[in-house]
């Protein structure tokens, strides 16, 4: 299977967003659509006690076929991800800083997006030169984990001044 990642400008919200399509190699003129099954949009404060908040919208998705452990992983990536948004990008900003989370569940991929204000961060300079980094008492931690468990994993900044995390895991269905 060849995985394509295009990345194309959303129209509705003013932002570049990134759009992910996985798409499997086929016979000339046969083509797959990408049937998105769910998806949810929503926005909150940059503050770590709104992370209940977040995973439940998160569980609002009801993805009873996906792999449980893939269903858990997917959880941690966005709970690193929200995280990381208040800690990090968001550490001089005030708690009215706003982080924005969408999460698509597509038949065989789940893609979680989430955007901060803060500085700008180099995600593939960190991930080449992990080395020690990510050892340290002080942080770096969690993105070696959303490295391990992402199938795709991007970090881009917008025209509008934010940056939006993307994190796409991939499954085979649940019957």
């Amino acid at each position: 299977m060849l995985i394509i990642y295009l990345e194309l400008c959303h129209p509705f919200r003013g932002a570049i967003e990134v759009l992910v399509a996985k798409v499997p190699v086929l016979q000339p003129g046969v083509s797959l659509p990408l049937k998105i099954l769910k998806n949810i949009y929503f926005q909150t404060n940059s503050d770590l006690k709104a992370l209940d908040r977040v995973l439940s919208n998160f569980n609002q998705l009801d993805g009873h076929w996906i792999p449980k452990i893939i269903w858990l992983q997917c959880q941690l990536a966005l709970a690193e991800s929200f995280t990381n948004a208040v800690r990090h990008a968001h550490k001089k900003l005030s708690s009215d800083a706003i982080i924005s989370v969408e999460v698509t569940l597509l038949e065989k991929s789940l893609e979680i997006r989430v955007w901060d204000y803060g500085e700008p961060f180099n995600l593939e300079a960190f991930i080449q030169n992990d080395g020690d980094r990510h050892r340290r008492i002080d942080g770096g931690r969690g993105i070696m984990i959303l490295h391990r468990i992402a199938d795709y994993l991007n970090y881009v900044r917008t025209d509008d001044g934010r940056n939006c995390l993307l994190i796409v895991k991939t499954f085979e269905p649940e019957e």
